[in-house]
């Protein structure tokens, strides 16, 4: 690319004007939704016009970000999440029913600790052993390990599990959290063979994530930049 075609300061400057007026935008948007109320025509009308004001806004954050990145070597202190991660919301607006779908990924990095605490179970509770219990007295590995995660999670709430992690020789990957809105609660057992298949994007009222790939992000800001947010929200 020649030097002609590089961005310079005039397109930050263009960049940052859109960006000021994305903004009033969106504010102008939001504000008509609370006038409009809570129901009818109008609030959905409103409803729309705010979520193309938001996609309005990340872009133009986006593109003022790489701009001011590219031709001054510096970043924005604040990031606006960018209207591809979730499509807009498209469930009832009065839910009646929420569905919870949450996933976290462990790796299992000490062996020997995990078939510890499986054994302390057992020893105080013999009826928490599965029928692989002869495996927790065998080598640390393959069904011994798994019958190890049987006990353990039989035992433990998945929330203590992810408090206690490092107890359990486990160490934390991803996790995500989804709340899902609904109509109508679902038939008992109807989605217990497909837990997950049912999940539309549209119908998420808020989304937590939990990755260090954000922290890996955050390190592009330097040491001064402050500390950045291992979870990030999206509603």
């Amino acid at each position: 690319m020649s030097d002609a075609a590089q961005p310079g300061a005039a397109e930050v400057r263009a960049a940052a004007e859109a960006l000021k007026t994305a903004l009033d935008r969106h504010l102008e948007a939001v504000e008509r939704r609370s006038a409009e109320g809570a129901s009818g025509a109008g609030a959905a009308r409103a409803e729309a016009a705010v979520h193309a004001a938001f996609d309005e806004l990340a872009a133009a954050g986006e593109a003022y970000d790489e701009l001011l990145y590219d031709v001054y070597d510096e970043v924005t202190p604040f990031e606006i999440p960018g209207g591809d991660t979730m499509p807009a919301y498209a469930g009832p607006e009065e839910p009646s029913t929420l569905s919870v779908l949450i996933r976290r990924d462990y790796t299992v990095v000490e062996p020997r600790r995990l078939m510890a605490q499986a054994q302390r179970v057992t020893a105080l509770d013999p009826d928490s052993a599965d029928a692989d219990e002869e495996a927790l007295e065998g080598p640390f590995a393959g069904s011994g390990v798994h019958a190890a995660l049987s006990v353990l999670f039989g035992e433990y709430e998945p929330d203590e599990i992810a408090t206690r992690h490092e107890e359990f020789g486990l160490e934390e990957g991803d996790s995500t959290l989804w709340v899902i809105a609904g109509d109508e609660p679902a038939e008992p057992g109807e989605w217990l063979g497909s837990p997950f298949d049912g999940a539309d994007p549209e119908q998420v009222v808020c989304r937590f994530d939990v990755s260090a790939v954000f922290d890996e992000e955050e390190d592009l800001y330097g040491e001064d930049g402050g500390p950045g947010p291992v979870a990030r929200a999206a509603d």
